[in-house]
């Protein structure tokens, strides 16, 4: 059996795949810049190398039978040659991965099949952007096309007044301008699809956001059987659009009349499926382990009515110091999971907490009570 994975970063996503992967007897290279990583410390070796290291990149992947990825800003271009000079399997492809890294070639394509999704236009200097918010009219969202996440590529204009403050947080930068949508919910659903082309589906989920960064998933979604049916179908239609196994989170709004609008997709294990861990048959991290790998795809039932995620974001500058654990899990049917990073930030993502049972009101003053007890 081929037994060796390469995962290029190796933060919390790497850290809970190396989990998953070490207990089916995988052998585990991270690729990361900072040494002694969150999936460094998990895993069997860490490279010290930047994301974009080519040469790191080939050495790990010559080491590895499957490579894989945690994070979105490796050049997609490079492993199109990559798949030419190696004999590992990389999963997702490198053509899906340039479609991954421009969130404007992700508009474009939802456009070109008749996948819904905000009304978007190109944009390349000022002038393009007040022309553009000439048509969409306010209020607009300036956005990055590459390397946008937690709200750090997005800029809200609301008036006339922001134009050139929202230019002047992006300018430099490739953007484009998109439509603000007055949803009544944000969803997402994780998908996985094997090498064998196997598709599953996890529960539509609701995530609530506050900064542009999610603070909690409510699973499952409390939608109709309509919202919950359409957003399950966009879901798939997207994956089989795209090469390459793993998987895929997606995100989605839903108006107050249940229609559903793509606003895009993230070619990895994802923040929003944090919550498979505690509540369904197989997690996400288990279940991407196995499609990149070829191993038979895992039920994605949940195993508990509800269940509540709520990420540990950071509160101040400085070292990582842990305290609160024993009062946090003191609480019902809590769970915590911290990652090891060494140093805190504000609003970065340090652990997150999950509380499972029946009462969704209870669940979130649970989740919330555990967070008071934690500081890191």
């Amino acid at each position: 059996m081929k037994n060796r994975i390469g995962i290029i970063g190796g933060g919390q996503l790497g850290r809970m795949m190396t989990q998953e992967a070490k207990k089916m007897g995988f052998y585990v290279t991270i690729l990361d810049p900072t040494p002694n990583s969150p999936a460094g410390q998990v895993a069997d070796q860490q490279v010290i190398a930047d994301y974009n290291d080519e040469e790191a990149i080939i050495k790990v992947s010559k080491q590895s039978d499957y490579l894989t990825f945690e994070i979105e800003n490796t050049n997609g271009q490079f492993l199109d040659q990559l798949e030419k000079k190696v004999s590992c399997k990389i999963n997702p492809s490198g053509k899906s991965w340039r479609l991954f890294q421009d969130k404007l070639k992700q508009k474009q394509l939802f456009t070109k099949v008749k996948i819904p999704t905000p009304k978007f236009l190109p944009i390349e200097n000022i002038q393009d952007l007040k022309k553009a918010i000439n048509k969409l009219k306010y209020p607009v969202l300036l956005k990055a096309r590459f390397d946008a996440y937690d709200g750090r590529g997005n800029a809200l204009i609301k008036t006339e007044n922001d134009i050139d403050k929202a230019w002047e947080k992006l300018k430099g930068k490739k953007l484009y301008v998109e439509e603000y949508i007055s949803f009544d919910k944000e969803l997402a659903v994780m998908v996985a699809r094997s090498t064998t082309g196997n598709i599953v589906h996890y529960p539509v989920v609701e995530t609530m956001q506050k900064n542009n960064i999610c603070h909690y998933v409510i699973a499952p979604a409390k939608i109709s059987p309509l919202a919950k049916k359409r957003t399950v179908n966009l879901a798939i239609k997207i994956v089989k659009l795209l090469k390459g196994s793993g998987v895929f989170g997606i995100e989605m709004f839903k108006t107050g009349d249940d229609q559903i609008l793509i606003n895009e997709i993230a070619p990895r294990v994802h923040n929003s499926g944090h919550y498979t861990i505690e509540g369904c048959i197989t997690n996400q991290f288990d279940q991407h382990i196995r499609a990149i790998t070829g191993l038979p795809l895992g039920k994605t039932d949940m195993i508990i009515p509800s269940i509540v995620m709520l990420n540990i974001l950071g509160r101040r500058l400085g070292e990582a110091n842990l305290t609160g654990l024993e009062k946090a899990l003191s609480l019902p049917n809590t769970a915590v999971h911290i990652y090891g990073k060494k140093e805190t930030k504000p609003e970065r993502k340090m652990g997150h907490i999950t509380v499972i049972g029946k009462n969704l009101n209870q669940l979130l003053k649970t989740a919330n009570q555990a967070r008071k007890y934690i500081n890191i």
